[in-house]
Parts: C-alpha cells; structure tokens; sequence
C-alpha cells in the first residue's frame, strides 16, 4: 500500500479575484474549502503566483494547478497539462505569468521541479473587471473541480498513481 502521506498533494489556485475570470484559480479554492478534502491534500490561494510560490513548490510532491489562460478555444473550455518546463505553460498565460514561468524554470534547474498537473481554463479577456465569473467560466470550473474529485476518491492505491501521473 502506498502511504500518501509521503507524497502530499498541493491543489493551487492562480489568479487575480479583482479581474473576473482571471481569478479562476482563486475562485477555485474558495469553492473547495466547502469540499472534505483528503488528509493528504493541501489547498492555497497563490494569488497571482511568482516567486513568492517558491516554498510550496519546494514542499510538495505533487502540485496541482488551476490557472486561466488566453487561447481561442472559447470561454469556460479547459484542459489538464503536465509541464515540466517554462514553454510547457500555455503560451498566453494571464498577468503573473513571467513570474510563475521564471518560478518553475528556476526550480527545474535546482532539481527540486515536483510533479505539476495544471488545469487551464479558457477566459476571452484579462480587461474584465469585477470579482465575480462570467457563466461560462463558473461552468468550466465546475467541471475541473469535478474532474479533479473523481481523481480524490479513487482507492488509495490507484489515486496514489493517479496523483503522481495527472
């Protein structure tokens, strides 16, 4: 049996609350503090991310990330990614997304890069204004956070697999 205990999970959200849907990630931890959450798993508003992320990087196995990002798939589309290097991040990451890269290019070089499962959610502008989620978005994220329960509650075994390879 696989002691998860070992192996804590970091679930980070990165955002900016004070931009719509750029606060995507911090939306997200808001809405799991209402979740009963694994004894392994940890959660943390990283705000809008950079240097400052070091420490938890450092203290994790596994760090799963939940961020907004500007493509043209449209408002609310999202995928999970594995990036082990800066140019794995999507290409137009929102408005910390210097500091989040120079982050993990930094701790790859250390040799101290964990393990990183990252959602990006699609969002149509970093100009919007406000604190609260267009539908489409809320949507999306709704549908990551289940995604990311459906991995919590597999048997310990196969969830510690699952953690490590997301």
């Amino acid at each position: 049996m696989i002691n998860l205990q070992n192996k804590p999970v970091l679930l980070l959200g990165i955002g900016n609350i004070l931009m719509g849907d750029e606060g995507v990630g911090v939306h997200a931890i808001e809405r799991v503090k209402n979740f009963e959450l694994p004894e392994w798993m940890d959660i943390l508003d990283g705000g809008t991310g950079g240097f400052h992320l070091l420490e938890y990087f450092e203290k994790y196995r596994h760090v799963v990330m939940i961020d907004a990002t500007l493509d043209d798939k449209g408002a609310g589309k999202w995928r999970k990614i594995k990036p082990r290097y800066a140019n794995d991040f999507p290409r137009a990451m929102s408005t910390h997304d210097i500091g989040l890269k120079d982050l993990v290019s930094a701790l790859h070089l250390s040799g101290r890069l964990p393990e990183i499962s990252l959602y990006v959610i699609s969002i149509a502008s970093i100009q919007q204004q406000g604190i609260y989620l267009t539908d489409e978005v809320s949507n999306g994220l709704d549908e990551v956070l289940t995604d990311i329960i459906n991995t919590m509650q597999k048997p310990e075994e196969e969830l510690a697999v699952a953690a490590l390879d997301m």
